[in-house]
């Protein structure tokens, strides 16, 4: 029998929580225990309800907002898994959001279909980012953390993202069959790295699985 996710729902608007709960109703997997009109809120519901795992937090509510109420929750329920479902998609909510705890970034206009998927994922512990805050993320990556002239070659005239240098090799090691563990021993770097590295090149590449990236660096000659 699979596993139901518990949800939250967070914001202060009736109408998009009557949506919500109209577009999940049917799901099997996803139950709604309870929801709250902001972030005080949450942090109650989430208090009372104890078997809660994923939270659909807004950003922007009155009395407390969705970062600060995440930042809290985090440090109150270290285990629960909070995704941002918003209509702000400007870098500094994002990157707000994700330093208060949340491991997902959602739209509000997102589908039926990638919402269920979002909350899947979330739950599982693995970050989702709609397509737009996806690369948003990356971008805002790459120009922190690479050299100005990796950058340069990454982000093409045509906006088409190539593999960085650090992504080849890792694409190279995963061929060779090499865990996430032996890489990082390998590069010098936390196994949290190669899967995050791992999860960026399956989106970015377009596959669902390891098979998906072998058979792109075999047939890219990367390896």
């Amino acid at each position: 029998m699979t596993d139901i996710v518990k949800i939250l729902i967070v914001d202060d608007h009736r109408l998009i929580i009557n949506g919500i709960r109209t577009m999940l109703e049917d799901v099997d997997d996803i139950e709604i225990v309870a929801e709250a009109s902001n972030g005080d809120d949450a942090i109650l519901r989430v208090r009372e309800h104890p078997e809660i795992q994923v939270v659909l937090m807004d950003v922007k509510m009155p009395k407390k907002d969705g970062v600060e109420a995440t930042r809290e929750l985090m440090q109150e329920h270290t285990k629960l898994k909070i995704m941002a479902l918003t209509m702000f998609e400007e870098d500094k909510y994002v990157s707000s959001m994700l330093q208060a705890g949340a491991i997902g970034y959602v739209l509000k206009h997102t589908s039926k279909s990638e919402l269920i998927a979002a909350i899947r994922k979330v739950n599982e512990g693995e970050p989702y980012f709609s397509h737009d805050i996806a690369r948003l993320v990356m971008t805002r990556y790459l120009t922190n953390m690479l050299p100005p002239s990796t950058v340069a070659t990454r982000l093409g005239t045509d906006g088409g993202m190539e593999l960085t240098d650090r992504e080849a090799e890792i694409l190279k090691l995963i061929a060779s069959q090499l865990t996430n563990q032996e890489i990082a021993e390998r590069l010098y770097i936390s196994p949290r790295t190669v899967h995050s590295h791992r999860r960026n090149l399956m989106q970015k590449i377009g596959v669902k699985n390891t098979a998906g990236l072998v058979r792109y660096a075999i047939e890219n000659g990367i390896v």
